[in-house]
């Protein structure tokens, strides 16, 4: 059986595109799994896995949960919020703590960038990143990419556009790095204020032209306005960032071309995207949330798979 070349899942940047189509080809088998009545397989029974959560978090965390479940494993969920975190506990002895119960796997999300990778130098379990600050989310990009080649074949030479909020995006940079490895043109999309200085850098193509990234692109990945994470004022206001960047249903009409469009969620409607537009044909919202679980059941399966080859 094939194995994954690494033993944790920390960002795309350390997968090769040889991991990603096997998990893909994983993800194929759990996706008709998800679908039948009888949802479970055995896979990791025996196995323990600790969801280990930050920041907050809907859909990753349920879908991770659900992932988990759906595999057998036995499940232990931990949040910051009412921990001893709070209390001044450091991130190596949160985790040490919750390794000493025998945990075989954490997935964990932080607010710090590059979390994951100080906590894989200390620790011996798996860990998957579900997001690192504004740094990496590969089961998020995993998931994007999956869908697209679901809808659109192939991905080589296939134009993909990242539209929104890049600088404060934990989606993009993983989506970038995963999109590149599948052989896919990438642009990113937005006003000046809301894109790293050295974006160019990573080989992507950068326009602050909706419009014409629309006309250009065959699928556009449409990013959350991540307030929340924004100390200074990058643009006036909301409905002035929706006049210039936020994608409506005459816009979509007005192209010569269908194209696919994905948003990560949470979705601020009428803001990066109208709620005809997100409702709409076009768009594979929904099915990029029904493979997240599946993407995420190959992911944990293969990682016990190799924890077991190695032994």
């Amino acid at each position: 059986m094939s194995i994954l070349s690494t033993k944790h899942l920390l960002g795309i940047m350390d997968i090769t595109k040889a991991d990603i189509q096997l998990i893909f080809k994983t993800t194929d088998n759990f996706k008709q799994v998800i679908n039948r009545p009888i949802k479970k397989v055995p896979s990791l029974r025996d196995v323990t896995i600790a969801n280990i959560f930050f920041e907050n978090s809907t859909r990753t965390k349920i879908s991770f949960e659900l992932a988990e479940k759906r595999l057998s494993a036995d499940v232990v969920n931990f949040s910051s919020s009412g921990s001893s975190v709070k209390k001044g506990e450091t991130l190596i002895d949160t985790v040490n703590n919750i390794l000493a119960m025998k945990v075989d796997m954490v997935v964990m999300r932080h607010p710090a960038p590059g979390a994951h990778q100080f906590l894989a130098r200390h620790i011996d379990a798996n860990i998957v990143n579900a997001g690192d600050g504004t740094h990496e989310h590969p089961t998020q990009a995993l998931l994007d990419a999956y869908s697209l080649q679901e809808k659109l074949g192939d991905l080589t030479d296939k134009k993909i556009a990242i539209v929104g909020d890049i600088l404060h995006s934990r989606v993009a940079l993983s989506n970038i790095y995963c999109l590149q490895k599948l052989g896919a043109k990438v642009r990113v999309c937005g006003p000046p204020t809301l894109l790293p200085k050295h974006i160019d850098g990573l080989g992507v193509e950068v326009s602050h032209n909706l419009q014409e990234t629309l006309e250009w692109c065959d699928a556009a990945n449409m990013l959350r306005i991540q307030l929340e994470r924004q100390e200074d004022k990058y643009f006036p206001s909301l409905r002035e960032y929706s006049l210039q960047y936020g994608v409506t249903l005459p816009m979509i009409k007005s192209l010569k071309k269908e194209i696919v469009l994905m948003h990560p969620g949470p979705i601020n409607r009428g803001v990066e995207i109208t709620s005809e537009v997100a409702d709409s044909e076009q768009s594979i919202i929904l099915n990029q949330v029904e493979n997240g679980v599946a993407i995420r059941m190959a992911v944990l399966y293969l990682m016990a798979s190799k924890n077991k080859d190695a032994e």
